[in-house]
């Protein structure tokens, strides 16, 4: 780690950041240098704006990855480097955002059943029956399954908050035959060497990979598995405020776009809910 690289992810954890934030900022700043062939330090705001109008027009990156690069391009001139505050410009999306495409229950379990290793079937699956953002089930390790409350403990979540979700009985039965299999260690979803977690961008090719195989063509990578499971469990009489715990949101208002989802989408299946635990949940430990 370079000297800049260790000053900036100091910064930032002082700061209170959460882990992926950090890592996010400090992945942008690294691509930025990659692309001058230079020291961020020794470029100038003018060349850092060049930058982000290529990722928008030669790399066709999302607007919002461009801007999550420009909050961490502000962060390393202002904050690591002292310099005045640097105005980066970054137009905003030209289309409103459209509304997920919700996989029913019939065609959760049809992407899950597509997966081609129990290690894959229990990674998608511990996606959707718990509700979880790809960056928190990579990060699961063994300690954090609980199966005397019957819960999965989700350690520094979206800013970095901690929270119990359930676990059911379906999802148990699961995971126990993953691990009879591969037998990880500390890690949940190890990656290859077995040393650090799964990546994220392997989570997602797991996902698009066993959705092409079940012939699903709704838009949405992995974290359509998270946006299915809050209408699910509304649909099966789950309370707004159960819900809004499992998911870690921090205010209602958020959880409740769920319920405008639901009520969009179509969801008629005889498929039963053998990922989901409708019940309540656990009390803090």
């Amino acid at each position: 780690m370079t000297e800049l690289r260790q000053r900036m992810d100091n910064d930032l954890l002082v700061r209170g950041m959460a882990e992926r934030t950090r890592e996010t900022y400090l992945a942008a700043v690294t691509r930025l240098a990659r692309h001058s062939h230079r020291p961020p330090d020794q470029l100038s705001p003018e060349e850092v704006q060049a930058y982000l109008v290529h990722m928008l027009r030669e790399e066709h990156l999302a607007w919002s990855t461009c801007s999550i690069a420009g909050h961490a391009f502000r962060f390393l001139d202002h904050t690591t480097l002292g310099r005045p505050a640097a105005t980066f410009t970054i137009s905003g999306p030209k289309s409103r955002p459209t509304l997920p495409e919700i996989l029913s229950p019939a065609e959760v379990r049809r992407v899950i059943e597509a997966t081609v290793t129990r290690k894959q079937r229990a990674l998608l699956a511990t996606t959707y029956g718990a509700g979880l953002r790809v960056s928190e089930v990579v990060r699961l390790q063994l300690r954090h399954i609980d199966t005397d409350r019957m819960c999965l403990r989700i350690e520094q979540g979206k800013g970095g908050k901690d929270r119990d979700t359930l676990l059911s009985p379906r999802l148990l039965d699961d995971l126990r035959a993953y691990w009879k299999q591969y037998r990880p260690r500390e890690w949940l979803f190890p990656g290859r060497a077995g040393q650090r977690p799964l990546d994220v961008s392997t989570a997602q090719k797991v996902y698009s990979a066993a959705k092409g195989r079940a012939e699903i063509t709704k838009r949405g990578g992995i974290h359509a598995l998270r946006h299915a499971f809050a209408p699910h469990l509304l649909e099966a009489g789950t309370d707004l405020h159960t819900i809004q715990r499992r998911l870690g949101h921090r205010t209602l208002d958020t959880t409740t776009r769920y319920f405008h989802l639901a009520r969009r989408t179509v969801l008629k299946t005889t498929s039963p809910w053998d990922w989901l635990d409708p019940g309540t949940p656990p009390t803090p430990a």
